[in-house]
């Protein structure tokens, strides 16, 4: 079977709600939203270089405008209601942005495949430049982590960074 058209549903249990917020040690992620286009956008583009380095991937090929980010932010939104992608902003505690995590459906972001068929949820995630020096981005990876098994119902998960940390 050829997997190359396909874009898996995210399973989720009748009546699970995401979280909103999620929270570990010193990062705490917001559902993305509209709210947070002057981070996002400020963000994204003092990052498209690490973006493109570490999590790879046709996004961002350049500058967003704020016009684009808010479309975007509010297709994120939609989908966050309508439970078909998790996308987060994220900040230290009581800090500054410091990048975005998505939970994607598998066949979205990273090509479908045999090999992937049995992955639940595909996890990406990048953080700005500052962020990235200061050992966040693999904080955030075990962020990630220690929600998607505590607070999601998803088994199998794909991490599809092209820059992956080693698991702490």
């Amino acid at each position: 079977m050829n997997y190359a058209d396909f874009i898996k549903k995210l399973i989720v249990p009748p009546g699970f709600e995401a979280p909103r917020t999620l929270s570990y040690e010193n990062v705490v992620a917001e559902a993305l939203e509209r709210s947070h286009l002057e981070d996002d956008v400020r963000g994204i583009n003092e990052s498209v270089e690490l973006i493109q380095r570490t999590r790879g991937g046709k996004w961002p090929t350049g500058p967003v405008t704020e016009e684009e980010d808010y479309a975007d932010l509010v297709w994120h939104e939609v989908e966050f209601r309508d439970a078909f992608s998790f996308s987060y902003a994220v900040y230290e505690a009581e800090g500054p942005y410091i990048g975005c995590a998505y939970l994607y459906p598998m066949g979205r972001r990273t090509q479908l495949t045999a090999e992937l068929a049995d992955r639940d949820v595909d996890v990406s995630w990048w953080v700005t430049p500052d962020a990235y020096e200061r050992g966040l981005y693999t904080k955030l990876y075990a962020a990630l982590r220690h929600w998607l098994a505590e607070e999601f119902p998803f088994n199998a998960v794909h991490y599809s960074n092209s820059e992956m940390p080693s698991p702490s």
